[in-house]
């Protein structure tokens, strides 16, 4: 196993591995007190760290990479670890990475390794418990995404930029373009959050969703925001970000069929950013080392989304072993 970053949430990444574990963690980060700390970390888990200068040492060391870093390159790094034979697992929740990861796909199949997009909280986490909610349906109609707060500083300079770029919704079979900071909806999460005003932006979740239900009516994404963020997103950062944003959440709605009536599941987390992210992160590279990464009953291969896969249910169970905590609502209501 190799982790590339070790910010606020690759930190948090290493801390799960090394809790569960038994093999060696390779880590790569430009700061060498970085390498140090995350070092001194897993011999005080009780698990061998090795600290790396450059990603290419790693790329011979592991079978599976997790791209901690921050966004935009993805890409590029995925697909040098592809040609070593090395399946990836990127957090990244850039709209820009996961397309270039999903131009991989191809390759990826051809040297039969996996690319696992947007394993973080969101998406990622969201990405679970959206196909576990609609499990319990006979028919997906809608499904609406929303997150809360930031991780480290790389995750609030990307909610940042996001905020100033336009949303992608998927809207009766068709993508419709819709301008950052527009649909105003307020979105009652989990505490210590509460009900908080969220808004369309570049989030990649909906990109990801539809890939598993192309048939429903609706699928969106917004991400809470000040008026503040608002008024500042097409400028440069006033301030520089904290070291670590939390506290956070996810929430996601559901609405489907259920013979014949219709139905809405809602699911929600609360934690902090990076501590969920990282959770999630570990938990999908560790399913992927293991192989129970599976479509249809078989190990996938080529570039996919966490919503993709078999058996959502037993993720989100070795999620809780690490301490998040899902938090459910269901409403019905006769057609």
């Amino acid at each position: 196993m190799a982790i590339v970053g070790l910010g606020a949430t690759g930190t948090h990444v290493l801390r799960s591995l090394i809790e569960s574990t038994t093999g060696v963690v390779h880590v790569h980060d430009t700061r060498p007190e970085v390498l140090d700390r995350a070092v001194a970390l897993g011999a005080a888990g009780g698990t061998r760290v090795v600290g790396h200068r450059a990603v290419e040492e790693l790329l011979s060391e592991a079978s599976v990479l997790v791209l901690a870093t921050p966004t935009g390159g993805h890409g590029v790094v995925a697909g040098a670890a592809i040609q070593r034979g090395v399946s990836v697992v990127s957090l990244s929740d850039s709209l820009d990475d996961v397309r270039d990861l999903f131009d991989l796909d191809a390759a990826a199949k051809g040297a039969e390794v996996s690319i696992v997009i947007g394993a973080g909280m969101a998406p990622g986490l969201t990405c679970v418990l959206a196909r576990h909610a609609a499990d319990g349906l006979d028919e997906v109609a809608e499904v609406a995404v929303a997150k809360a707060g930031t991780g480290g500083p790389a995750c609030a300079r990307q909610h940042h930029r996001a905020m100033k770029r336009n949303a992608w919704d998927w809207v009766d079979g068709m993508w419709f373009e819709r301008r950052g900071g527009s649909g105003r909806d307020l979105v009652w999460f989990p505490p210590p959050i509460g009900a908080r005003d969220s808004y369309k932006a570049a989030l990649p979740s909906p990109l990801l969703l539809q890939r598993t239900f192309p048939d429903a009516s609706r699928i969106a994404a917004r991400v809470t925001a000040t008026r503040r963020d608002r008024l500042t997103s097409r400028l440069p950062m006033l301030r520089p970000p904290h070291a670590d944003g939390g506290p956070g959440a996810v929430r996601v709605e559901v609405r489907g069929r259920v013979d014949g009536r219709f139905e809405t599941v809602v699911f929600a987390v609360a934690a902090d950013p990076s501590h969920g992210a990282g959770v999630m992160g570990a938990v999908a590279a560790s399913a992927l080392v293991a192989g129970s990464l599976l479509e249809h009953g078989i190990p996938k291969r080529g570039s996919f989304g966490l919503s993709e896969l078999d058996h959502p249910a037993a993720l989100l169970h070795r999620c809780r072993a690490f301490g998040l905590r899902i938090m459910s609502f269901d409403g019905t209501a006769e057609l």
